[in-house]
C-alpha cells in the first residue's frame, strides 16, 4: 500500500511516499480503506522528535494520527462494526497517512452521516481533546465561563462550539482578522492577541483551555477564580501523563518535575493544574456524531490537499495561519 513514512527523526523534507507494508489484522481490530486524513501540528512534533525521549516511535514510522474511511475487513472478536461501514477515528495501533489502516474497535466509531469524508477527517483528533478537557476534565456546567486560547486553531474552533453547547461563557483569543469568524462559531468575548492582553481584559474564568504553552500558560492562572482549572496540551507534562505512557523508571520520576513550577503557582491560588494527553477514545467520538449530525459541532476546514502534495499540507500546517484543519485526501 502507498504510505508516507519517515525513517528517521528530521524534517518535513524526510517525509517519503512509497509502498510499506499493510497493516495486520488482529482479533479486536478494523481494517480500514482511508480516504481522508487530516494534518496536525501534532504530527510535526513526532516528525521532529519533540517526545523522542518519552514515545519513541519505531522506523519506518507511517504518520497521521486521525482519518475517515470505509471498513473493508474486521476481526474475528469485533462485533461493533461491519465491512462497508463509514468511519471515523483517532489512530491507536498504525499511522493515518496510507491507503489502510488497523484501528482496535474501541476506538473506531460511524462517522457522522451528514458530511464528507473529509469533513470527517477533520474531527477525531481535535474533537476528543476538546471532548476529554471539556467535559472529562473540567465537567463545565452551564453557566461556568471557558477561555480557549487560539479560537482560530484546529482544537479551539471545535472546543468553541462544545462550550457553547454545554452552556458556557466563552472567551477566546484569535487575531484581528479572525474575530469575526470566531464570533460566527460561538465566542462571546473576543481578546485580539496582537493588541490587547487577555490577563488585563478578563477575571474569575472557571476553566481556561491552553493550546499555547509558555508565557500564555502561565499568564492564565490570572483569569481563574479560586477552584478553577487550568487544562494544557502544550504545557508541561503531570503525573497522570507519566502513569499513561508507562516509561521507565526514571523518566516517571522526571516528567511529573517539568510541571512542577506552574502546579506549584497554581495550587497556592487554589486552582488544578492538567496536562491533556488526549487518549483514542470511539465512545466519545459517537457522542460527538450525534452533535455533528444535530449541527451542534460544524467541522471547520480550511485546505484540502492531495496525497502527492503532502509536504505543501505540511508546510502550511507549520505557517501556524490554518483556520481550523487541513485535510489529505488519500483515495476516492
Amino acid at each position: 500500500m502507498k504510505a508516507a513514512y519517515i525513517t528517521r527523526y528530521g524534517n518535513i523534507n524526510d517525509v517519503q511516499i512509497d509502498e510499506q507494508p499493510k497493516p495486520s489484522l488482529t482479533e479486536n481490530a478494523v481494517l480500514v480503506k482511508v480516504h481522508a486524513a487530516s494534518i496536525n501540528p501534532l504530527d510535526l512534533r513526532v516528525l521532529e522528535g519533540e517526545f523522542k525521549a518519552i514515545l519513541p516511535v519505531p522506523f519506518p514510522f507511517i504518520l497521521g494520527n486521525d482519518f475517515a474511511g470505509t471498513v473493508v475487513e474486521v476481526g474475528s472478536k469485533v462485533s461493533q462494526f461491519k465491512v462497508g461501514d463509514e468511519v471515523y477515528a483517532k489512530t491507536d495501533l498504525n499511522g493515518a497517512f496510507a491507503e489502510y489502516t488497523v484501528v482496535q474497535q474501541s476506538s473506531l466509531a460511524l462517522k457522522p452521516q451528514n458530511i464528507s469524508m473529509e469533513l470527517a477527517a477533520s474531527l477525531p483528533l481535535v474533537s476528543l481533546t476538546a471532548w476529554q478537557a471539556l467535559v472529562e476534565i473540567a465537567k463545565v456546567k452551564a453557566g461556568q465561563k471557558v477561555l480557549i486560547h487560539a479560537g482560530s486553531g484546529g482544537v479551539g474552533s471545535i472546543a468553541i462550539q462544545l462550550a457553547k453547547h454545554l452552556g458556557a461563557t466563552v472567551a477566546t483569543t484569535t487575531s484581528e482578522k479572525n474575530i469575526p469568524w470566531v464570533k460566527a462559531l460561538g465566542a462571546d468575548t473576543i481578546i485580539d492577541y496582537k493588541t490587547m492582553d487577555f490577563e488585563q481584559e478578563l477575571k474569575d474564568y472557571d476553566v481556561v483551555l491552553d493550546t499555547q504553552g509558555g508565557k500564555t500558560l502561565e499568564k492564565s492562572l490570572n483569569v481563574l477564580k479560586r477552584g478553577g482549572r487550568l487544562i494544557s496540551i502544550s504545557g508541561p507534562p503531570d503525573h497522570a501523563f507519566a502513569e499513561a505512557v508507562n516509561p521507565n523508571w526514571f523518566l516517571k520520576c522526571v516528567i511529573p518535575l517539568l510541571s512542577w513550577s506552574i502546579r506549584h503557582k497554581a495550587k497556592k491560588r487554589d486552582i488544578s493544574y492538567s496536562f491533556l494527553f488526549m487518549q483514542p477514545n470511539g465512545q466519545q467520538l459517537s457522542e460527538i456524531s450525534k452533535l455533528v449530525e444535530s449541527g451542534k459541532i460544524n467541522p471547520v476546514v480550511d485546505k484540502t490537499y492531495t496525497f502527492s502534495e503532502i509536504k505543501d499540507a505540511f508546510h502550511y500546517v507549520n505557517t501556524g495561519r490554518a483556520k481550523g484543519k487541513v485535510i489529505l485526501k488519500i483515495s476516492e
